[in-house]
């Protein structure tokens, strides 16, 4: 009896692993590719630098690993939205700072330079998140 309960739990904890591996930050096709700017850029706190590419440089590469939902430029940075999240590139000692953070929060930080991006807090915005507005 042990031995079956020993092998429902291995099965439990299989397709748990195989699961939260397909929902991680970089599985899905409108998401922000995380691990890939983590292995790229070097940490500072919780943001990443690249000390010798613009804004626009920077902002060029991450799109062209995964494409963004929607682009946008304004006050010298680059914006990249990935459905729930996005992605801002600033200038920072003559290389780029790259902040990635929830839509809602950084579409209030940089609304001004959004304007035709939708408004999270609109009756009629669907985020980018499994079941999001279904």
């Amino acid at each position: 009896m042990n031995s079956a309960r020993l092998l429902r739990a291995a099965g439990a904890a299989v397709l748990a692993a195989t699961l939260l591996t397909a929902c991680s930050d970089d599985g899905g096709s409108d998401a922000v590719p995380r691990d890939w700017i983590r292995k790229t850029y070097t940490p500072t706190g919780a943001d990443w630098v690249d000390a010798n590419s613009s804004p626009r440089e920077v902002a060029k590469a991450i799109h062209s690993k995964r494409a963004a939902l929607d682009r946008a430029s304004g006050g010298s940075a680059e914006f990249l939205r990935y459905g729930d999240d996005m992605v801002t590139v600033s200038p920072h000692r003559g290389g780029s700072l790259i902040e990635i953070e929830d839509y809602r929060n950084g579409y209030h930080r940089h609304q001004r330079h959004l304007t035709y991006w939708p408004n999270p807090d609109s009756a009629s915005f669907r985020g980018g998140g499994p079941g999001e507005g279904k």
